[in-house]
């Protein structure tokens, strides 16, 4: 769901601070291994048996318990590994150096990495099923005197640098009649912001779920909530140049995105299990879990010119606040691998 750190030490330190890579596998506990709809197929690709595709995300979204739940790469003829990270603009740093193959990121990264003349392409899009309920909030402490966005002004607020987050704060300053010189902007990431949080060194914080919720589960109110028009709800799958311009590769990641297209919704059918996997993988309650799980339903879909046009006006504003200093073109950043028409949603 987004340090301006050199590319190649975020990637490698996100990698080394988040654990090493865990193989998927294993019995599935699903009642049906689930399998990628392979517009092409294994059968045409002998040479997949040799590839190892690592999958990134930013974590809250339970992918790699599901993964595991579900069997959704029990029968690849691929290896495919996770690796976890913190927020988006490691991960897409680590999808261009080739630590990551592809991975799922909010709105911002793909701008911030595309400012900066990254190589990479975003492959897929994936929507919320419940675009009212947003995945991101602006919090205030119990007790605050902050009551509008207006009276942001002049205060510090925290949130992840690049961030899609990041994003939500810049637009929802901007409709305030702010902009980001009004207001002290605290670059911390999600662990970081939380403890400024928690004990008033900042005065607001803007932060994705399951972290949102549960702050808001202890007394923090919210300020500003995640949605249109001043917030997107859809993540962006990001992968590199280079895997997408292998002609094999191409295909094998195909299969992987509709692998996991497939078990994410399977995990919108079975609610329960879903649950389960978030608490697991984010190490949180599971009454926790179930009270964000609304917001984690997801349909993914390739990009269309409403993707594209959402992103453009979302780097444009980037731009115009001086948060980056050249002009993206998202549709030129834009590579579908799904196939026209795909919608997760209608899978069986």
């Amino acid at each position: 769901m987004l340090r301006r750190t050199p590319r190649t030490a975020a990637a490698v330190g996100a990698l080394a601070l988040l654990g090493t890579l865990a193989a998927c596998g294993g019995p599935s506990s699903a009642a049906t291994p689930l399998g990628g709809t392979g517009s092409a197929g294994a059968a045409a690709h002998p040479e997949w048996a040799g590839f190892t595709f690592t999958v990134g995300d930013n974590g809250g979204d339970g992918t790699e318990a599901l993964a595991k739940t579900t069997g959704a790469f029990d029968t690849a003829p691929y290896t495919v590994r996770f690796a976890r990270f913190t927020f988006g603009p490691p991960l897409v740093q680590a999808a261009v150096s080739g630590d990551i193959d592809l991975g799922s990121v909010g709105d911002v990264p793909p701008i911030t990495g595309a400012a900066k003349e990254y190589g990479f392409k975003v492959v897929a899009v994936t929507h919320s099923l419940r675009p009212t309920r947003p995945t991101e909030n602006i919090l205030v402490p119990k007790g605050s005197s902050i009551r509008t966005l207006a009276d942001l002004r002049g205060r510090r607020l925290a949130v992840p640098q690049g961030s899609s987050a990041h994003g939500l704060v810049l637009n929802a300053l901007t409709s305030a009649g702010l902009t980001p010189q009004d207001v002290t902007l605290v670059f911390l990431d999600p662990a970081a912001g939380a403890t400024a949080f928690a004990t008033g060194k900042v005065d607001a914080w803007a932060i994705w779920n399951p972290q949102s919720a549960l702050a808001v589960e202890r007394g923090a109110r919210v300020l500003a909530k995640g949605l249109p028009p001043i917030d997107q709800t859809s993540n962006y799958y990001v992968a590199s140049d280079a895997s997408l311009k292998d002609p094999a590769k191409r295909a094998a990641l195909t299969d992987v995105l509709e692998r996991l297209a497939n078990q994410f919704h399977w995990a919108v059918r079975h609610p329960d299990r879903y649950a389960q996997a978030i608490a697991q993988e984010e190490g949180i309650p599971l009454s926790d879990a179930k009270a964000v799980l609304p917001t984690m339903e997801t349909r993914m879909t390739p990009v269309d010119h409403a993707d594209i046009a959402a992103e453009q006006q979302l780097g444009d504003a980037f731009l115009a606040a001086g948060q980056i200093d050249r002009k993206v073109d998202v549709a030129a950043i834009t590579d579908n691998l799904l196939p026209s028409g795909y919608d997760s949603a209608k899978l069986r």
